[in-house]
């Protein structure tokens, strides 16, 4: 009997998965993490671990993935349209993620952390802009998504530089005209 990857128990060995690495990522760097150390942690054998997960790396990769989509799915983006509120709603969820993210992860999570924020919010902003503009021109708003994505993250990486000075809503209100008169 073959069971799908959706079978409740399927996906609570694979949370189990997950908990242990993020409770690991806590203690150690990310490069000490061994699969080992994961198994022993969720008292699951190898063999389990490679049934829901490539090696340590793909388990990253989820395991970001998957706490970002919660920071972003917190708003749902598909009903709404490309507006100030909802570019402050998801700078607030990429600032937010970051932050969470700041106490847990060490060196060498930069550029994973980077390109899964860039590829979530891609396809967010692609969704938002196919909805307002039509699919005449997606080379277009593919681009347009991407420069909007890698934008977003930049202005993120920013603030948290400058030190956090002000709130992420109110550090990006101040390019939203400008991004609006250009972008809507």
């Amino acid at each position: 009997m073959t069971q799908s990857k959706t079978d409740p128990r399927i996906l609570r060995t694979r949370k189990l998965i997950m908990d242990a690495f993020i409770e690991l990522s806590g203690k150690k760097e990310f490069k000490e993490i061994t699969v080992k150390d994961i198994t022993t942690e969720a008292t699951v054998n190898r063999a389990t671990f490679y049934y829901h997960f490539e090696d340590i790396y793909d388990l990253l990769e989820k395991v970001l993935s998957e706490v970002l989509m919660i920071n972003l799915s917190g708003d749902n983006f598909e009903d709404t349209d490309l507006n100030e509120e909802t570019l402050i709603r998801i700078f607030t969820a990429i600032t937010n993620f970051q932050i969470s993210l700041s106490n847990r992860c060490h060196r060498g999570y930069e550029d994973t952390i980077a390109r899964i924020i860039r590829e979530q919010l891609e396809v967010i902003f692609y969704k938002l802009l196919v909805k307002q503009k039509g699919t005449k021109e997606t080379q277009a708003l593919k681009m347009t998504a991407i420069i909007l994505s890698w934008g977003m993250y930049g202005a993120s990486v920013e603030w948290r530089r400058n030190g956090k000075e002000v709130s992420p809503e109110e550090y990006i209100k101040s390019a939203i005209p400008y991004l609006l008169s250009g972008v809507i």
